[in-house]
C-alpha cells in the first residue's frame, strides 16, 4: 500500500498523508548535527514522504536544504514566521529561500501559535507582505499556524489565507480560546471552505507517544485534513511512521517517550526577564515563590519556543 496523497484545498499542491516535522531534531530539541539532521529528512524522501513543515525559529533550514541536494527531492516546503512587520516578514522569507536553496516557498505561514482572535489585526502588515510575496511567485500559498480556536474559525472565512496548520489532540493539550470539541468543528469548517488542512502535535508534544495508535485515529477520524505533521528525530522513527500511514506492521514504538524529554530550566542562569512565559504557547511557565520560571511539566508541550528567546540561555529541551 502506497502512502495517500491529498490536494491542499483550494491550493492545487498535492502532500502526503504524513509530514515530517523539522522542530524535535534542530536546536530548540534533539539539536542533532546538519548531517545527522540531513540523512534522517533523506531517508523519508527516498520512502516516499514530499511534505516537510519546518520554519525560521526552528533553525533547520540547513539540513533540510542538504538532504534536498543529496537526495535530488524537491519536496513541498512549508515554512513559517512570527515577525510582524512588512519588512521582517519580507526578511524571513528571504531568509528560507536563500537557506533552503529554492526559488519559492510552498506554504508560508504567519506563526501566531499563541495570538487569539486578534491575529489578523496584530498580523496585518505581515500578512500584506505575503500577498505580495505570493503575486510573484516567491510562495505558493499563505497560511497560519494556531494553537486557537478562534484563530481557526476566522481563518476558515479570511479570503487570503489557503493553508491553516491548527492544534489538535486527544487530550485537548495546548488548545486555546475553546475545547478539542470546537477545534473539530473549526477543522471542518475549514475543510468545508476549501482551506488546506495539516494537523499538528497531534501526539501533544510527545506526552502520547505510549499510546500512539488511538491518538493517532482519534486525529485520523476527523477527516477533514490533508497531511498530519510529526517529529522525527531518527531513522527508526520515521520507518515506523512511514508503516503506519502504509497501513502496514510497524512493530515496536522507536518513539522517545514523554518522560525522555522535558524541558529544564536553570534557576542560576534565570533572570526573571519573563520573555520565556510570553512565548509559551500552552501558558505552562510561570515565575515560582524566587521569581524563576517554572515549568509545569504536566502540560507542557516541550515544543522549544521558550528556549530561543531566553536572554540567558536559562532554557534546554532536553
Amino acid at each position: 500500500m502506497i502512502m495517500r496523497k491529498n490536494i491542499l484545498g483550494r491550493t492545487g499542491i498535492e502532500v502526503t498523508e504524513l509530514c515530517f516535522g523539522a522542530l524535535p531534531m534542530g536546536p530548540l530539541q534533539r539539536n542533532l548535527t546538519v548531517e545527522e539532521s540531513a540523512a534522517i529528512i533523506e531517508q523519508a524522501l527516498h520512502m516516499g514522504v514530499n511534505f516537510i513543515d519546518t520554519a525560521q525559529m526552528y533553525k533547520t533550514y540547513e539540513p533540510i536544504a542538504l538532504a534536498i541536494k543529496n537526495s535530488g527531492i524537491r519536496p513541498i516546503l512549508a515554512s513559517k514566521s512570527n515577525m510582524k512587520s512588512y519588512q521582517d516578514m519580507e526578511a524571513a522569507v528571504n531568509e528560507a529561500l536563500q537557506s533552503l536553496g529554492v526559488d519559492y516557498i510552498d506554504i508560508f505561514h504567519l506563526h501566531a501559535a499563541r495570538e487569539g482572535a486578534d491575529a489578523f489585526e496584530v498580523y496585518a502588515d505581515a500578512l500584506r507582505c505575503l500577498v505580495d510575496l505570493k503575486k510573484i511567485g516567491k510562495i505558493k500559498a499563505i497560511g497560519i499556524s494556531t494553537h486557537s480556536v478562534s484563530v481557526a474559525n476566522l481563518a476558515a472565512d479570511h479570503e487570503l489565507i489557503d493553508v491553516v496548520f491548527p492544534i489538535i489532540n486527544m487530550t485537548g493539550m495546548g488548545l486555546l480560546e475553546g475545547t478539542k470539541e470546537e477545534m473539530i468543528q473549526a477543522i471542518k469548517k475549514l475543510h468545508k471552505n476549501n482551506k488546506g488542512v495539516y494537523l499538528m502535535k497531534v501526539l501533544a508534544g510527545g506526552s502520547l507517544i505510549n499510546c500512539y495508535h488511538d491518538a493517532m485515529k482519534f486525529a485520523r477520524d476527523i477527516e477533514s485534513y490533508h497531511s498530519i505533521a510529526l517529529g522525527m528525530t531518527s531513522f527508526a522513527e520515521v520507518e515506523f511512521n512511514i508503516n503506519y500511514f502504509e497501513g502496514k506492521e510497524t512493530g515496536k514504538l522507536p518513539h522517545q517517550t514523554s518522560k525522555d524529554k522535558k524541558a529544564l530550566v536553570s534557576r542560576g542562569l534565570c533572570k526573571s526577564c519573563g520573555k520565556c512565559i510570553e512565548a509559551c504557547p500552552n501558558n505552562c511557565i510561570s515565575f515560582d515563590e524566587d521569581g524563576k520560571a517554572s515549568i509545569d511539566k504536566a502540560i507542557c508541550l516541550t515544543c522549544g519556543y521558550c528556549t530561543p528567546v531566553c536572554p540567558e540561555f536559562a532554557i534546554r529541551i532536553v
